[in-house]
Parts: C-alpha cells; structure tokens; sequence
C-alpha cells in the first residue's frame, strides 16, 4: 500500500495572520504611543491572557482590590519587557519577562511574582513584530 500525501510539502493550507488575530482579540494591541516611550520601535501586541492578567483593570477592580488603572499597568508590562530586553543583550528571539502585578481576582492588594515570555518575530509582511505571552503559549 502506497500513501499519497494531502498536499505539497511546501503548499500553504491555512495560515492565521497576525492581522486576523488583533481583530479576533486573540491578541492586543499595545497603545503605539506609550509603547514607543516604553523604548520600543516596532509594534507589540498581548496575547488575551497576557492583557487579561497583566493589564485589564477597571474602577470596580480598584474599589475591591487597590487603586490601578490599564494604562499604568499596561506601562509596568512594557518598560519590564524592555529592560528584560535589554539585559539578554540581544540574545535570540525569546526572553523571559519577570514582573511584579497585582492580580485581578476581586481580592488581592499586594502585587504577586507573574513570569511572561517576550517573542520578537516577523510581522504578516516580515516585518518585526514583538509579541508578550504566558510561558505556556505560542
């Protein structure tokens, strides 16, 4: 018996853009401004675990927890991931973030110890890209 492949080794069945997954809310767009200030000169985006865990806060989360908001949280994300950056000296194309959040449970005040994984890869044109995940995603 004799198997006969699907398709070409080289054919292209589906490809999911990096496009598709900012407008699916797979991923999420830095703010460009404040992630241009935070020292980066190309685009970053979150996964939405990253931004649900890491960034996403509202007036509810500060009455219950502590006094926060996005734009600041979402700050402690980039400058942590530029400086992790910095200090790999340019290593590769992955590096492990280490910060400091307060995680949105409803409960919490004291900032917990979270790990992220920083990925700089090429764009949908080839274009670099830098993409702030959970260790366990890719």
């Amino acid at each position: 018996m004799r198997s006969v492949p699907l398709a070409d080794p080289g054919e292209i069945i589906h490809a999911y853009t990096r496009a598709q997954a900012l407008a699916d809310g797979v991923l999420v767009a830095a703010d460009a401004d404040l992630a241009r200030e935070a020292g980066f000169r190309v685009p970053v985006a979150l996964t939405s675990a990253v931004w649900e865990g890491c960034v996403a806060w509202n007036d509810g989360d500060s009455e219950r927890q502590t006094p926060q908001d996005e734009r600041g949280r979402l700050w402690d994300v980039l400058t942590m991931t530029h400086h992790a950056i910095r200090r790999s000296g340019g290593d590769g194309d992955r590096v492990t973030v280490d910060l400091l959040r307060v995680p949105r449970d409803g409960r919490t005040t004291q900032a917990r110890p979270v790990q992220l994984v920083c990925v700089i890869g090429p764009g949908d044109q080839g274009e670099p890209v830098i993409t702030i995940m959970q260790p366990d995603e890719d």
